[in-house]
Protein backbone atom coordinates (compact mmCIF):
# COMPACT_ATOMS: atom_id res chain seq x y z
CA UNK A 1 0.00 0.00 0.00
CA UNK A 2 2.70 2.18 1.17
CA UNK A 3 5.58 0.47 -0.60
CA UNK A 4 6.64 -0.48 2.97
CA UNK A 5 7.94 -4.07 3.38
CA UNK A 6 9.51 -5.72 6.48
CA UNK A 7 12.74 -4.05 6.64
CA UNK A 8 10.86 -0.31 6.93
CA UNK A 9 8.82 -1.85 9.66
CA UNK A 10 11.71 -3.26 11.30
CA UNK A 11 13.28 -0.21 11.11
CA UNK A 12 10.51 2.35 12.27
CA UNK A 13 9.69 -0.71 15.16
CA UNK A 14 13.64 0.14 16.17
CA UNK A 15 13.47 3.39 16.43
CA UNK A 16 10.21 3.79 18.52
CA UNK A 17 11.85 1.45 20.80
CA UNK A 18 14.57 3.65 21.16
CA UNK A 19 12.60 7.31 21.62
CA UNK A 20 9.61 5.55 24.32
CA UNK A 21 11.54 2.67 25.79
CA UNK A 22 10.22 -0.75 26.50
CA UNK A 23 8.38 -0.07 29.46
CA UNK A 24 6.19 2.72 27.61
CA UNK A 25 5.76 0.12 24.59
CA UNK A 26 2.71 -1.71 26.53
CA UNK A 27 1.11 1.59 27.26
CA UNK A 28 1.33 3.30 23.92
CA UNK A 29 -0.55 0.10 22.33
CA UNK A 30 -2.76 -0.26 24.88
CA UNK A 31 -4.20 3.41 23.97
CA UNK A 32 -3.53 2.60 20.16
CA UNK A 33 -6.14 -0.05 20.39
CA UNK A 34 -8.59 1.55 22.56
CA UNK A 35 -8.56 4.61 20.37
CA UNK A 36 -9.35 2.13 17.22
CA UNK A 37 -12.14 0.64 19.37
CA UNK A 38 -13.51 3.81 20.25
CA UNK A 39 -13.02 5.23 16.50
CA UNK A 40 -14.99 1.95 15.14
CA UNK A 41 -17.67 1.58 17.92
CA UNK A 42 -18.57 5.54 16.82
CA UNK A 43 -18.97 5.32 13.56
CA UNK A 44 -20.82 1.79 13.86
CA UNK A 45 -23.41 2.69 15.97
CA UNK A 46 -26.58 4.23 14.93
CA UNK A 47 -27.60 7.81 15.96
CA UNK A 48 -29.98 7.67 18.88
CA UNK A 49 -31.83 10.94 16.95
CA UNK A 50 -31.35 12.33 13.59
CA UNK A 51 -30.80 15.77 13.44
CA UNK A 52 -32.99 17.47 11.68
CA UNK A 53 -31.90 21.06 10.15
CA UNK A 54 -34.35 23.21 8.93
CA UNK A 55 -34.16 24.00 4.95
CA UNK A 56 -33.50 27.90 4.76
CA UNK A 57 -36.54 28.06 2.76
CA UNK A 58 -38.69 26.65 5.68
CA UNK A 59 -37.46 29.46 7.67
CA UNK A 60 -38.71 31.91 5.49
CA UNK A 61 -42.28 30.30 5.47
CA UNK A 62 -42.49 30.60 8.81
CA UNK A 63 -42.16 33.96 8.93
CA UNK A 64 -44.06 35.04 6.53
CA UNK A 65 -46.81 33.36 8.79
CA UNK A 66 -45.85 35.18 11.80
CA UNK A 67 -46.31 38.07 10.14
Amino acid sequence: MFGIGMPELIIILIIILIIFGAGKLPEIGSGIGKGIKNFRKATQEPQDKPEEIPSPHENDADREKDS
